[in-house]
This record gives structure tokens, C-alpha cells and sequence, in this order.
């Protein structure tokens, strides 16, 4: 298990490649879930949910991203 710290003044993603294509990120500190088509539209993404989560003058001031790679390869 990976334990983050967290202030209460950052929100904390997890990005990770979507089965069905894309990526999703999903907040470790708050209700906040959104999707993006590639990579490079992540951060965006995940600005637009936290501007939609919370009123201007409670957003956090820190937004952390860790991206999350799965890779299989043969023994």
C-alpha cells in the first residue's frame, strides 16, 4: 500500500489508463471523479471537476497527479 501525505489546503488524484480507452482520475481526498480522452487533456480535466466541487474561495491550492502505469511483460 502507498500511503500520500496530504495537507488539507491539496486535493490528490490518482490517474490511470481506462479499460475502454482514456484515462480517469479519481480524488483520494474528496468526492471528485472525471475523465479524460488523452494524457495531455488530464490536468484540465481534473482542474474543471475541482472548479465544479468547490466554491472559489474553498478550492485547495495544491492539486497533486499520480499517474498510475500498468505494464505487462513476459518472465
Amino acid at each position: 500500500m502507498v500511503w500520500i501525505a496530504m495537507s488539507e489546503s491539496e486535493l490528490v488524484f490518482v490517474v490511470e489508463e481506462a479499460p475502454e480507452g482514456g484515462f480517469t482520475a479519481r480524488c483520494l481526498n474528496a468526492p471528485i471523479f472525471t475523465e479524460a480522452d488523452t494524457l495531455e487533456a488530464v490536468p484540465a480535466q481534473v482542474r474543471d471537476a475541482v472548479r465544479c466541487h468547490f466554491e472559489e474561495d474553498e478550492r485547495p491550492s495544491v492539486i497533486r497527479l499520480h499517474y498510475i502505469r500498468e505494464e505487462i511483460i513476459a518472465a
